[in-house]
């Protein structure tokens, strides 16, 4: 069983407690609008996925392309589009409004985004190098990176050294990370820990491939907006 993830938006760090009175750090992400606007079948595509859009926008303001796609589909155009493989007992209908209760409390996540722009650093700062000594004939190089050149053979930089240039702004994936809870009427999860990327950012969120996971919704659990309650589909445990 493979479920699928949800996009959502990164709102900054706060620390909550547990029963204990211990704090916890958690980074707090927002569901918001998450939705399914399309599916991937293994007869047309050649593969299984949902594919989910968040942040509703107006159809001016996106690609042509994805804008007649809304329409073909019969959905509402959304500025960010995602594919999450997962498997045929997990595909959610299209048109499904997804909640923060997608995610349990106590589970194990994987949370991808793009990491803060740093701009041009130096070896030190980019790589963790430790300088050169401050004593010992050492003379204005202190935050060098030192020699980086070889010998005659084979004369050249090679591919891949570690050196000066711009850090950040890479798609991270941090992996592992405890759901401490949500709280299904903000549509907020808290998840144990830093995630990549600045406030604002969207944060892709997926169940940790390197746990073994139980008890799970599936395919997810679904908010009624007529009735403004959540009806759970089928819990299945792994």
């Amino acid at each position: 069983m493979k479920r699928s993830g949800l996009i959502t938006t990164k709102i900054g760090m706060t620390r909550l407690y547990d029963d204990g009175g211990v704090a916890h750090p958690v980074t707090v992400l927002s569901v918001g609008d998450c939705a399914v606007i399309g599916n991937r079948t293994n007869e047309k595509n050649g593969y299984v996925a949902n594919v989910l859009g968040i942040r509703e926008a107006k159809a001016k303001h996106i690609a042509k392309p994805q804008a007649v796609a809304a329409e073909k589909a019969g959905v509402k155009p959304y500025r960010k589009i995602v594919e999450f493989r997962c498997t045929d007992d997990c595909v959610i209908p299209v048109g499904t409004a997804l909640s923060a209760s997608h995610f349990v409390a106590g589970q194990f996540v994987d949370v991808q985004a793009t990491s803060k722009g740093k701009g041009f650093q130096g070896a030190m700062k980019r790589h963790n190098f430790g300088g050169k000594e401050a004593t010992h004939g050492v003379l204005k190089a202190h935050r060098s990176l030192g020699g980086t050149g070889m010998r005659e053979w084979p004369g050249r930089v090679l591919k891949g050294k570690k050196m000066s240039g711009q850090m950040g702004n890479e798609t991270v994936t941090v992996q592992n990370l405890k759901v401490f809870g949500t709280d299904e009427a903000e549509n907020l999860i808290f998840v144990e820990g830093a995630v990549p990327g600045s406030n604002g950012t969207f944060v892709l969120i997926t169940d940790a491939v390197k746990k073994e996971q139980t008890n799970l919704p599936v395919p997810t659990s679904v908010k009624n907006s007529a009735e403004q309650t959540e009806t759970k589909t089928e819990t299945v445990a792994e």
